[in-house]
């Protein structure tokens, strides 16, 4: 006799078809076919990451991008998979990602589709020669420009307007993340069949949280606020309970860790540098997006960041990410004091 278990398995494809056969019929198809090309993009760079150590892509080429960083062989392979996995599909008009200065366009002779796709192709690179965990970081927008292809107008959009965005954690599994809108979902690499399986549906992070994610090596560049604020987070004011500090320095790890567990992840301004050092458009908007369908939130110290309008490609901002109590917290001891800096 053969016993059938309860758990049927759904691969991202056949979970894709679903959600959009039931919250939007009318779908044309080419939101769903832009996340079958990332999932693609994503087991091809996990492929890379696996063998990272084996093959002459660890360390640094001798080139630097566009935030004065080295660029890290990794980085730019697997910029170049991202670009090949979704510039002839005829369903972005352009794309921008954090490793290149200006818009990617899309090349003369392929289609042009009505969505933009901004990119981080391998956040925390600088952290693979160490095995920690790294990922991919992505955000789509729809087109508002009228021309046939993507302009800048079409990529400074508030992070509201975003109408999928989600990430891939390249770590001990390999997982990728995803929100169209209507909650987060979790699909896990079976290497052994190449397929990711719904493994995490309808994520839902705790409203108060158990882990702190924070660089303390900037505490004596902070205002006192913000040293009151951490002090709150780790018990030494006040009663409420401690939270346990988790740092990777790897943002897309941080943030997947506090997203299942419940925390908070910040990398404020300092009085070095009052801009924050995270990408608006290929960092905090998505995951901003991912925490507020999985019941959190994410503020620049005063605003949701996803209420920002930005003015710039490769505009930087202060981050509060995850538990939406642990950030309210944040915005009520931040707030005042940063309304007032920038008034």
């Amino acid at each position: 006799m053969v016993h059938h278990t309860d758990v049927s398995v759904v691969t991202i494809e056949r979970f894709i078809i679903e959600q959009e056969k039931l919250h939007a019929p009318q779908a044309t198809g080419e939101l769903s076919g832009i996340l079958y090309d990332l999932a693609l993009a994503a087991k091809m760079i996990a492929s890379k990451v696996r063998s990272a150590g084996l093959a002459d892509v660890l360390g640094a080429t001798s080139d630097i991008n566009v935030h004065g960083e080295t660029q890290q062989k990794l980085d730019v392979l697997a910029n170049s998979i991202m670009i090949k996995a979704l510039d002839h599909g005829g369903r972005l008009c352009a794309m921008a990602s954090e490793e290149e200065p200006d818009i990617i366009p899309i090349p003369e002779g392929f289609r042009t589709g009505k969505y933009c796709l901004l990119f981080d192709p391998l956040d925390g690179s600088s952290n693979i020669d160490v095995n920690v965990p790294v990922g991919t970081i992505f955000s789509v927008l729809k087109k508002v420009t009228r021309g046939p292809r993507g302009e800048l107008a079409d990529m400074l959009q508030r992070g509201r307007r975003q109408v999928a965005s989600g990430y891939v954690i390249y770590g001990s599994s390999t997982m990728m993340v995803y929100t169209t809108g209507q909650g987060v979902h979790g699909f896990t690499l079976d290497p052994s069949i190449g397929e990711f399986l719904l493994s995490h549906p309808n994520i839902r992070t705790p409203r108060v949280g158990r882990y702190l994610s924070v660089n303390d090596s900037y505490l004596r560049d902070w205002d006192e606020p913000l040293r009151a604020l951490m002090r709150v987070y780790r018990g030494q004011d006040g009663d409420r309970k401690p939270l346990s500090v988790r740092y990777v320095g790897s943002l897309v790890a941080d943030f997947h860790r506090n997203l299942l567990g419940g925390g908070l992840f910040a990398y404020p301004a300092n009085r070095q540098n009052r801009r924050g050092k995270l990408r608006l458009l290929y960092e905090a908007n998505p995951l901003a997006m991912i925490a507020e369908q999985a019941g959190g939130a994410a503020i620049d110290g005063v605003n949701p960041v996803l209420d920002v309008t930005p003015t710039e490609l490769h505009q930087r901002t202060p981050l509060f990410i995850g538990s939406a109590d642990d950030v309210e917290l944040a915005r009520t001891m931040l707030a005042p004091q940063l309304s007032s800096v920038g008034a």
